[in-house]
């Protein structure tokens, strides 16, 4: 059956991010992996809070113009 995973295939799974990434680079990316996730559940959540600019309007200069 496809999408079941039992104990030997997490195991197996394990065993292979374990041998491709290595024991001292596994944590950093697992945190890089929920940081991910948490940033994408947040954005997900703001339901539109972000400021949206005027697609017709240029956005304001920084003063800083070249002569």
């Amino acid at each position: 059956m496809i999408g079941s995973i039992g104990i030997p295939e997490l195991v197996i799974v394990c065993a292979l991010a374990l041998l491709v990434f290595g024991p001292t680079k596994l944590p950093d990316l697992g945190k890089s992996l929920g940081e991910a996730i948490r940033g994408f559940k947040k954005a997900i959540t703001d339901n539109g809070e972000a400021p949206v600019q005027n697609p017709e309007r240029p956005p304001p200069s920084t003063g800083s113009a070249k002569v």
